[in-house]
Parts: C-alpha cells; structure tokens; sequence
C-alpha cells in the first residue's frame, strides 16, 4: 500500500471537488491538520472514516485504497463480467426449470395411472398391471425425493465435491439417471419399511 499515492489521489479528490482542506475536515468530523496529513502520505484515514470519504467523493473504496481511480477499460471489464454472471444465471435458472418441469410431468404422470389403477380396481387382475401399480406408486416417492436434489443443487454439489477423479468425468445427465436411480431405490426401501410398520 503506497501511502504517498493515497494521499496525493485524496489531495486531487478534493481539488476536483473545489473545497479547501478546512471544509473537507468539517465534513467528515476530522482536523484540517489531519487532513494535511492524509494528503502527504505521513498518516493514513481511520478505517472507519473510508466509507463516509467514499461516498462524500463518489469513488469506491478500493479505488483510495490503491490510490487511483479505476480505468474506465476496467469498468468495462466489470460490467462485461456482470453481465456474463447474469447470463449464465439465467442459463442455469431456465435449466432447473426445466428439470423440475419434467419432473413434475412424471410425477403428475405416475400419480395419475397410480389413481386410474387404482379407482377401477384392475390392477388385481393382471401381474402386468400389478407392475404398473407398483412402478407408479414407487415414481411418486421418487418424485418427491428428486425434488430437494434438484431445488438444492446437490447433485452438482456431489459431483464438484468428489476428489475422485472419474466420478468427477461422469457428464451431468448421466449422473442425473444415477441419482434418479438412487431415488428410485430409496423409495422402494421407504414403501418396504413402511408397509412392515403399518402393515
């Protein structure tokens, strides 16, 4: 941190705003003494003052940190940047809504043939339908499982977080039929165990 080029861009702060040392000290609550020192480097702002310096002049406070006012190249840089974040969250927003829109038209498709199976009874008559019954009441459960992987991101958090390294060259939607499988068979266990305590 070069005190010297601090003070001196403080100094021209104030120059371009056309007030005297005097007056900058009033408006911050400081001696004019103190201001003359921040100006020639041999004393340095109180933390606590740099925000209320950085709003009076209109300057960020990495900008009198170092001392000289961003280029207007970097400006551009920074907006570039935010708004390349701002694309790629919107790239990754319409892609969750996708995924929880398929998922949800399975679920709304299992629970609709659990029901129609169900309300007519025929899924006593044939194994074939007994099946059906069963794979759809087992997609509901997946279903609902599926969703906090998918609303908290978990399978990516899984796969960033691997330290193995060909778990981490599994590509996303493999790892997705990976995780719908997991679901699936986590659900059959929870219907197991559930038709053992209530019978």
């Amino acid at each position: 941190m070069d005190q010297s080029k601090i003070g001196a861009f403080l100094k021209e702060l104030r120059k371009e705003k056309g007030i005297t040392q005097e007056q900058m000290a009033d408006e911050l609550g400081v001696s004019g003494r103190t201001i003359s020192r921040w100006e020639t480097g041999s004393n340095m702002p109180d933390i606590s003052l740099l925000v209320e310096i950085a709003e009076f002049f209109d300057v960020s406070i990495p900008e009198i940190i170092k001392g000289e006012r961003k280029s207007e190249n970097m400006r551009e840089e920074v907006k570039e940047v935010a708004e390349t974040m701002s694309d790629y969250a919107t790239v990754e927003k319409k892609r969750l809504i996708k995924s929880m829109r398929n998922l949800s038209m399975n679920g709304f498709l299992a629970l609709l043939i659990h029901l129609v199976l169900e309300e007519t009874g025929v899924y006593d008559r044939n194994i074939l339908f007994r099946c059906l019954y069963g794979i759809s009441e087992t997609l509901i459960y997946v279903t609902v499982l599926m969703f906090p992987l998918y609303t908290t991101g978990l399978l990516s958090k899984i796969r960033v977080r691997s330290t193995n390294p060909k778990f981490n060259s599994i590509p996303g939607p493999v790892l997705k039929v990976l995780g719908f499988i997991a679901a699936f068979v986590i659900a059959v266990v929870i219907k197991i165990l559930l038709l053992k305590i209530f019978g």
